[in-house]
């Protein structure tokens, strides 16, 4: 199977001008993209068990991936919320299809999100991965409006093998990932 157009990009030109940018002596030095995992809780799954499997189907839609339902880790009497109840669901992504869903998302799905201004670059984690959440899952070409009965949102982490947030930043804005300017 041929490879994700942002990975040969990647080994072909980001790499090298990371290498450049931070003066890494050695090439396992030069951070990476390892993981992209989306999360999505579902609050209304504890009254409607249909919410979440209609969320797991736009999720499978969007990453081309069967995603994991999540299970509440404790009870709480207020939300009714029993210990072991499916509340959610996320996926890992990794490889060919996160490079190809990486691609999707910068080029596709952000430019269709309703007054896009750029993403905050505030949300690193200090350890060089960098989590946004997205508002709407329909910014996504895989999804059909017209049958969208209920909007859901999503957490996006991306995960790098960078040491700092400085370095993590640069490898996403190499992707094209697009930062808000700051004035």
């Amino acid at each position: 199977m041929a490879e994700a157009r942002l990975h040969t990009i990647y080994k072909d030109e980001i790499a090298g001008k990371l290498k450049e940018e931070f003066d890494y002596s050695n090439v396992m030095e030069i951070p990476k993209l390892d993981k992209i995992v989306i999360n999505v809780g579902v609050g209304e799954a504890i009254q409607d068990k249909k919410a979440l499997d209609t969320v797991v189907q736009n999720v499978a839609l969007i990453t081309g991936q069967q995603p994991v339902t999540t299970k509440a880790k404790k009870s709480i009497s207020n939300f009714k919320l029993r210990d072991g109840m499916p509340i959610g669901c996320k996926v890992t992504l990794r490889g060919r299809i996160m490079f190809e869903f990486l691609d999707r998302f910068i080029n596709l799905a952000l430019p269709r999100t309703r007054d896009f201004q750029g993403i905050p670059d505030k949300s690193f984690d200090g350890r060089g991965n960098y989590t946004m959440g997205v508002k709407e899952h329909t910014i996504f070409p895989e999804i059909d409006t017209d049958k969208v009965t209920k909007m859901h949102g999503m957490d996006i982490t991306f995960v790098t093998s960078a040491q700092t947030d400085e370095e993590a930043c640069a490898l996403l804005k190499h992707f094209g990932m697009p930062f808000k300017r700051r004035n």
